[in-house]
């Protein structure tokens, strides 16, 4: 198997080269020459399950693969249990249009510390999941995985060791590694190819082989600033921050790994996911 590569969501250029609405994507994609797309519901679920078979359909007609990213409010380390467990039924929400698009996976903020320990957001986070595979597993939607994801801002919860303390709880799990989070909330320490050779043997060691070669991943380049970490989204353009594809599509080759690479850049996701597919494509054609 190959990586693939594609936006969340959709680039500045969707609109300006005449494309419209959500059933004009695999199209769109399919004249980039890319092979993957992060549906978006950081707002809330708002497309049907109807809509999103349609979508799922015409998808894999086209040769994309789907993910979907869940609303940004679930609070998988939520004080309050009403609500903690309420972020429950948001991600079943999500996972039933996944589900209905045929999605592979879904991915879901890790949490926040607050006024927690990092040891006990992690462990109401656990048991939130915990919890959500047991409900997804009720409903028969067992095939969707859920992937928690790196975050950027230090005060979130979700440095890689989080995560992969998450992914250890159920093999259901999948790591979906932000290498823009990583970079930003260790002030620009996660750039380059020693830094990401490491984080990609910490998968394997956490989480076996099969684990390690297929995650998630999401990649963009990042501003910061001390001590928070993540300030905004930016563009493959910008000099300033990073972090840098070139040394992890390498590594990606290397290894002969299979990810999903999403790219987050600010407008311009679906020019840069390109860019970096056309990298891998270098490397596996020369």
């Amino acid at each position: 198997m190959s990586a693939r590569f594609g936006p969340a969501g959709n680039s500045e250029s969707f609109r300006q080269m005449g494309y419209k609405k959500t059933m004009d994507v695999p199209d769109y994609l399919l004249k980039l020459g890319l092979d993957h797309y992060e549906y978006q519901c950081g707002r809330g679920v708002r497309i049907s399950e109807e809509q999103a078979r349609a979508f799922g359909e015409k998808s894999r007609e086209k040769g994309i693969s789907l993910s979907v990213h869940a609303p940004y409010y679930i609070s998988l380390s939520g004080i309050e249990e009403e609500k903690r467990l309420g972020s429950i039924e948001y991600i079943l929400q999500t996972v039933r249009v996944a589900k209905a698009m045929g999605a592979q996976h879904i991915v879901v903020h890790s949490g926040s510390c607050a006024k927690l320990s990092r040891e006990k957001a992690l462990e109401l986070s656990k048991d939130t999941l915990k919890r959500a595979l047991q409900a997804m597993e009720e409903e028969g939607l067992g095939s969707v995985t859920v992937c928690p994801e790196t975050m950027g801002k230090t005060g979130q919860l979700g440095t890689l060791e989080e995560v992969l303390a998450l992914c250890q709880a159920d093999e259901r799990l999948l790591p979906c590694v932000d290498f823009g989070h990583l970079y930003a909330r260790t002030f620009g320490e996660m750039n380059g190819a020693e830094s990401y050779e490491a984080a990609l043997k910490s998968i394997q060691n956490a989480l076996g082989e099969s684990r390690a070669r297929s995650f998630h991943v999401h990649f963009s380049r990042i501003a910061f600033t001390r001590p928070g970490g993540e300030k905004r989204h930016l563009t493959f353009s910008d000099e300033t921050f990073g972090p840098e594809y070139p040394p992890f599509i390498e590594l990606i080759h290397r290894y002969s790994l299979s990810p999903i690479i999403v790219c987050e850049s600010a407008g311009t996701q679906a020019e840069d996911a390109k860019a970096m597919k056309d990298c891998y494509m270098q490397l596996k054609n020369r």
